[in-house]
């Protein structure tokens, strides 16, 4: 079944019903926003020569449009791939070149950027089909509004299970981004999990995309398509917890995902003692770590509207599950390692923890995280030999480092890929390694996250420098300012002698940690 099938279900129900808002404004009913993602899907293939199958770009802040450009890929068979919008051109042009982007949306104030990717990506040659750069088109322009508002009679493309249906570029440890295919069955298996496994939704209930729709609050909006429920993009560009308070008296049966840091800036702020969270219905969590202390204060602090996910780009917000009624269970005797935990396994995949030779361990025994099923990818893009290592055995190798209890609850206890997670964005420390490597006067580098109250964690680079060499920062930032996005800059640089290593030449990011942990830095 092709995803475009839930929008127009929607449609075909309550067509008059709002589906998008900007903050409180309605933008389009159910039916309107079904017209303008068809119209689109057949331009895209009438005016651009796209075929099914054809890669699209989206690089754009929240924005109403990113819903009926989504449908529009799926109506006609082409591939959504949502790019963060907070990456630096030179990121942005390799995604669009290794993925071969026919198209690349974006909104005015990312339009710069984009051309700038444009012309700097290398396509990817394609069998029987010239390469060709990625031409930019504003979402926000008169031109796309025509071309929307056509109208099209003609139903979705027939879809098949595995016709792949978003490409997400997702950091690797090698420094170069890879492409987690995600297929339509994929996606339609995260989609059902929601309803099975996180929360019930309503016709009238809505999602508040205060994070990006780049990333976990934009896979969220497939099951709230589904349920007839709207989309709420926020104006603010940033997440602003005081905004998000004002909008929740606009609103019913409102679900927002969160990194745990935004979960920690909304309970902090001083509007929370005196705001109404009557119409706050659900706070789904994850993608990256919530301590125990933060997720009993938010509990006191906002009620029982907390539901946990852990998932990766590579198995979509669907590997395992902590929900509400798990959260309210305090009479259980081990409710506060529950809570510390990541739940139990979807309903549509198996997870186990196995050793380094795949086999699976007891429970209270760590290992690394393992998960099959429906909603896993097919593999990722253009990568024979990173699919067969992540997928080896017909299982997702996660990299990720738990145990289960006895009750099937999986605590994480470590990454074993090295990845930070600063403020929900996911950080590998190789890229930027590579990075600081270019400099002359840089011998060795090692790149770790630190705790940082606000953030979860900060990015640290330790610097062993040449001889005679002295550290200076701002040639390193500089260098980094040139080549990466800014949250994934270092928020500190410390000169050390020498790195800790094992007998074979490895870094040992655990000592590192724990040395740098309190050391004064520049």
């Amino acid at each position: 079944m092709n995803l475009a099938h839930l929008l127009v279900r929607a449609a075909r129900i309550d067509g008059a019903r709002t589906a998008v808002f900007l903050d409180d404004r309605p933008i389009h009913g159910y039916g309107v926003l079904m017209a303008r993602a068809s119209a689109l899907a057949r331009a895209f293939g009438t005016d651009h020569h796209l075929r099914p199958g054809d890669r699209i770009a989206l690089f754009m802040r929240n924005h109403p449009a990113v819903v009926e450009l989504m449908f529009a890929c799926w109506w006609g068979g082409y591939v959504a791939v949502p790019v963060n919008a907070k990456l630096h051109p030179k990121e942005l042009a390799f995604i669009l070149g290794h993925g071969g982007a026919r198209l690349c949306f974006a909104t005015d104030d990312l339009a710069g950027i984009a051309d700038q990717a444009a012309r700097e990506a290398e396509p990817m040659a394609e069998p029987g089909r010239p390469s060709a750069r990625a031409r930019v088109i504003s979402a926000e322009s008169a031109e796309y509004d025509r071309v929307a508002a056509r109208g099209h009679a003609e139903p979705p493309i027939e879809a098949a299970p595995d016709d792949l249906a978003w490409l997400f570029y997702t950091s690797g440890t090698t420094g170069r981004p890879k492409g987690a295919m995600l297929s339509q069955r994929n996606l339609l298996a995260m989609t059902l999990c929601y309803f099975a496994d996180v929360d019930g939704i309503a016709p009238g209930d809505a999602i508040l995309h205060a994070a990006p729709m780049s990333h976990g609050s934009g896979m969220y909006i497939l099951p709230h398509v589904a349920a007839g429920a709207a989309q709420i993009v926020p104006r603010a560009d940033k997440f602003d917890p005081g905004a998000i308070f004002e909008l929740l008296g606009a609103h019913k049966g409102v679900t927002m995902f969160a990194a745990p840091t935004m979960v920690k800036r909304l309970v902090e702020h001083p509007r929370v003692a005196r705001a109404d969270l009557a119409p706050l219905k659900t706070i789904i969590y994850g993608g990256g770590p919530m301590y125990l202390a933060d997720i009993r204060h938010a509990l006191a602090a906002m009620g029982n509207r907390f539901v946990q996910i852990y998932g990766q780009g590579e198995s979509p917000m669907t590997i395992t599950a902590l929900g509400r009624h798990h959260h309210a269970d305090t009479g259980h005797p081990r409710h506060l390692q529950r809570l510390a935990s990541v739940g139990v396994a979807h309903g549509a995949v198996e997870v186990r923890v196995a050793d380094d030779a795949d086999r699976v361990l007891a429970p209270d025994q760590a290992g690394e995280v393992l998960v099959r099923g429906e909603a896993v990818m097919l593999g990722y893009w253009r990568d024979v030999n990173a699919t067969a290592a992540a997928l080896r055995g017909g299982w997702l190798h996660t990299g990720d480092v738990g145990a289960f209890d006895t009750d099937g609850f999986l605590t994480l206890k470590d990454r074993s890929k090295d990845l930070i997670i600063s403020g929900g964005s996911n950080i590998y420390p190789r890229e930027i390694e590579e990075i600081l490597l270019r400099h002359p006067d840089v011998a060795e580098v090692s790149v770790i996250g630190r705790p940082h109250p606000e953030w979860g964690e900060e990015v640290v680079a330790a610097v062993v420098l040449r001889p005679g060499k002295s550290l200076a920062v701002d040639g390193l930032d500089a260098l980094c300012r040139d080549s990466i996005a800014r949250f994934k800059r270092p928020r500190a640089y410390i000169a050390v002698e020498s790195l800790p290593k094992n007998n074979y030449g490895k870094v040992l990011k655990t000592e590192l940690r724990r040395y740098l942990g309190g050391k004064e830095s520049a």
